[in-house]
């Protein structure tokens, strides 16, 4: 079984409320089917019921299973102003912006997830990831002891010998640019945490660099360096190592030459880049010319399940979302 029908049967068995805002866009309304069909989730629309309605007959998908929910309760309007009031106060948003907020779809659904009434929340398919990304710190902050969110790619390659039998996570390739030491260290926490919930095996964290172990000198080294060492000043029981080149993080031979005490050389599953220029050219060489499939971005470091979708999404992408985002969710 691979790694993703794997996280399609953990998301199965329990079948958490994930709700779904963009409910105007077809591929949104034909992954709903998908899911059901799949049984990984409930998934639950944001919009006007007829108007949903119509545009899923329209397209001939069925909705049978699927709950919808329009933004429009004034009670539950006052009972979201109040929340996203308590949580922006300090920001200076007052309780009429507030209530003109929340009856935005997508701050509604996340307020659906802040409530308690569903687990996770995915968006992306029709907003930036800028403004989904905005919409969950407001509503939910970052997590305990995190102050970065970043994002990862789950990769699946075909060459078993690399990673956790072909399985790798990838971070940051695509939220923090230009990340310093101690976003370097969050981003290893945050990426173990999401490596051990997904792929249930113990994280061996590369940070990666063009030097291994000295063999050169410049400032982006010192950075992995610093991050390495407030790493385990914070997570002393992670294995983790660096600065490595990549093919002394990936192969064993080459690791063992050029890092021969290091317990992380040619045996790493979770790859930490230096900034988001080489880790987003990196997946994407991967993906493309490795012939791997890359899954995400995932979001991590955020206070609850909460995904982006790129916006050129294919409707099995919103559904294995979907299903990594209740696993979150069971998870955490």
């Amino acid at each position: 079984m691979d790694i993703l029908e794997k996280i399609r049967e953990r998301a199965r068995r329990r079948k958490l409320k994930i709700v779904l805002p963009e409910s105007g866009d077809v591929r949104i309304l034909k992954s709903c089917e998908l899911i059901l069909n799949e049984g990984t989730a409930i998934p639950i629309l944001v919009g006007e019921k007829n108007a949903i309605e119509n545009l899923a007959s329209l397209n001939k998908i069925s909705l049978n299973g699927v709950e919808i929910i329009e933004p429009n309760s004034e009670k539950l309007l006052n009972d979201f102003k109040r929340i996203y009031l308590e949580k922006t106060r300090a920001k200076g948003v007052s309780e009429i912006e507030s209530y003109e907020t929340v009856k935005k779809p997508l701050y509604f659904a996340c307020l659906l997830v802040e409530s308690g009434y569903a687990s996770g929340i995915v968006a992306g398919a029709t907003h930036t990831t800028a403004e989904t990304v905005r919409a969950y710190l407001r509503c939910f902050g970052p997590k305990p002891k995190i102050k970065t969110v970043s994002s990862f790619f789950l990769i699946v390659s075909p060459k078993k010998e690399f990673g956790e039998e072909g399985v790798l996570l990838y971070s940051d390739c695509g939220i923090v640019a230009n990340p310093n030491s101690e976003q370097l260290a969050e981003i290893a926490i945050s990426s173990k945490e999401s490596f051990e919930l997904l792929v249930e095996k113990e994280a061996r964290i590369a940070f990666l660099s063009f030097s291994t172990k000295g063999s050169a000198k410049d400032p982006s080294i010192d950075k992995i360096l610093r991050a390495l060492e407030i790493l385990k000043s914070r997570a002393g029981d992670v294995i983790a190592d660096g600065e490595l080149q990549a093919d002394a993080a990936l192969v064993p031979e080459i690791g063992a030459k050029k890092a021969p005490s290091s317990k992380v050389a040619g045996r790493a599953n979770v790859l930490i880049f230096p900034d988001l220029n080489s880790g987003n050219i990196a997946y994407k060489i991967t993906e493309r010319m490795g012939s791997a499939i890359a899954l995400g971005p995932i979001l991590q470091g955020i206070g609850k399940p909460a995904n982006d979708l790129s916006r050129g999404c294919k409707t099995s992408d919103i559904a294995d979302v979907v299903a990594i985002t209740a696993v979150q969710a069971e998870g955490g």
